[in-house]
């Protein structure tokens, strides 16, 4: 297909097309003839895949080309490809004290778990502590241990979603990964706003002028 339907079909702009080509987060299509290129049903699922990490997920350019360079290798080990996309994600500015590291660390070793050193998610989980912290609240600390046992249920999920694509080949069981772990953070969200409501409802009743679904 001609650039401006492919344009028209993933609603991305031709010239943001090319720009992702440039950049190297889109393949190229290939040149038919003068000034004229060819593009695939494979170049509009790939469209579809850069927006959600950008638009979705809040990935910039250079954490999206990451990602899909790794899920592109079919020799990526998984653990490393799971790595560079959780080191994608937004990270903290300010490095977290060492009480609400040591705070995440001792839920972590209590629940058992085992992670490679450097692992991103040891300083977001703090830095939100501090924040708590900040305001003077310490009680979302109290709560960690639920929180980390509601995390293992969803890990296992993801986990469970990358080994059923297996089957489909290294290239996809590879994408499910950077897909899984960058917009799940988003799904998650989502949900878990949905079972905030339902919870609530559960236990205090309707909010007044509004009523369940």
């Amino acid at each position: 297909m001609r650039i401006s339907k492919l344009a028209d079909r993933s609603g991305v702009s031709a010239a943001s097309i090319k720009w992702y080509a440039r950049e190297g987060l889109l393949p190229a299509g290939e040149r038919t003839g003068y000034n004229q290129t060819d593009y695939g049903e494979e170049h509009l699922a790939r469209l579809h895949l850069i927006r959600s990490l950008i638009e979705v997920g809040g990935l910039s350019v250079a954490a999206a080309r990451a990602v899909l360079a790794a899920a592109d290798d079919p020799d990526h080990p998984f653990g490393d490809t799971l790595g560079i996309a959780q080191a994608s994600l937004p990270q903290a500015t300010t490095p977290p004290s060492a009480e609400s590291v040591r705070q995440v660390l001792d839920v972590a070793a209590e629940r058992g778990w085992e992670w490679c050193e450097g692992n991103p998610g040891v300083p977001a989980a703090a830095a939100v502590l501090d924040r708590y912290r900040a305001l003077g609240r310490e009680d979302l600390a109290a709560t960690l241990p639920e929180y980390a046992r509601a995390a293992e249920i969803v890990a296992a999920a993801d986990l469970d979603c990358i080994s059923k694509n297996l089957d489909a080949g290294p290239a996809t069981a590879a994408q499910t990964v950077v897909v899984g772990t960058v917009l799940g953070d988003a799904l998650l969200a989502g949900l878990r706003r949905m079972a905030q409501a339902n919870e609530s409802f559960r236990r205090f009743g309707p909010t007044p002028g509004g009523s369940p679904s």
